[in-house]
């Protein structure tokens, strides 16, 4: 057989195999493809990179479900009092004005060091524009990370940007776990946690001495007190839900841990009319 006519009949051949492919897949439909993450803060239940769905974590993105966080000046100077300034704007780049009440508040502000040092817990006020503005004051230098916490139209949201302070940054590696810890007021506080498992609900109670004798809080932000939890790395956000009321020495918290490793939780509580601020460190395998 002619070299030429061994080429036309393996061409035949492959057209007729192709075709064949193409009426099996039209009968069978397409193939399945994979889920494509969105966005940390989205709703709707979409994995993120982790593992986890989107509404266990937000605060990965500065953009979700149509707004964006926008700060006027991400460049702060260390150790300066400064005038941080951001929006929350929609699709058409127009400063969002209308927000809900959350924990008493209609914006909360977070901001926290890569490294999970520095957190502050801050209220901004909201201008006639529509811009959010707080004064700030960031003692180290390095990588901070905003989180714009609020309510819109009844759906909770976080996100999240990056800020930067001038100067070379002293990271320090996360503290080991510990079960007790002290406020920055001199508070010992005693977390009792359990064994967390990730994707299951863990109860997280924390009960708060001063010079050994048990404290009963305050009211702060509508609860017996204020948690933040923080996933070591990407700095992932999780929701958490008060379980105690206020006006006992134990503060319970019911959070959702979505994958193993470590979380910095950063709790806040009030009493004698002061506000204190304490953290752990909390392994999750």
């Amino acid at each position: 057989m002619s070299a030429p006519l061994k080429l036309g009949l393996f061409g035949a051949l492959l057209a007729l195999v192709f075709a064949g492919s193409a009426l099996a897949g039209a009968a069978l439909g397409p193939a399945p493809t994979a889920d494509v993450p969105e966005a940390a803060g989205g709703h709707g239940g979409t994995a993120d990179a982790h593992g986890a769905t989107a509404h266990e974590v937000r605060g990965l993105a500065s953009a979700s479900d149509g707004l964006r966080v926008v700060v006027d000046d991400p460049e702060l100077r260390r150790g300066r009092a400064e005038r941080l300034r951001f929006r929350i704007v929609d699709d058409h780049g127009e400063a969002v004005h209308d927000f809900d009440v959350e924990h008493t508040k209609r914006m909360h502000l977070i901001l926290a060091r890569r490294d999970l040092t520095g957190f502050q817990h801050l209220h901004p006020e909201q201008r006639a524009d529509g811009a959010w503005e707080v004064g700030v004051r960031l003692p180290e230098a390095g990588s901070y990370r905003l989180f714009a916490d609020f309510s819109h139209g009844g759906e909770p949201q976080t996100l999240a940007t990056d800020l930067r302070v001038d100067g070379a940054a002293d990271l320090r590696p996360l503290p080991a776990p510990a079960p007790e810890a002290a406020s920055d007021g001199g508070y010992r506080v005693r977390l009792a946690a359990g064994e967390p498992q990730p994707g299951e609900e863990t109860d997280l109670r924390f009960a708060i001495t001063k010079g050994g004798t048990p404290v009963a809080t305050e009211p702060y932000l509508g609860a017996g007190g204020h948690l933040v939890a923080l996933r070591e790395g990407d700095l992932a956000f999780l929701h958490v839900h008060p379980t105690a009321a206020a006006g006992g020495s134990v503060i319970g918290f019911a959070a959702t841990f979505p994958t193993s490793g470590r979380y910095r939780l950063f709790l806040q509580f009030q009493h004698a009319g002061r506000v204190q601020t304490v953290a752990f460190t909390q392994e999750v395998r």
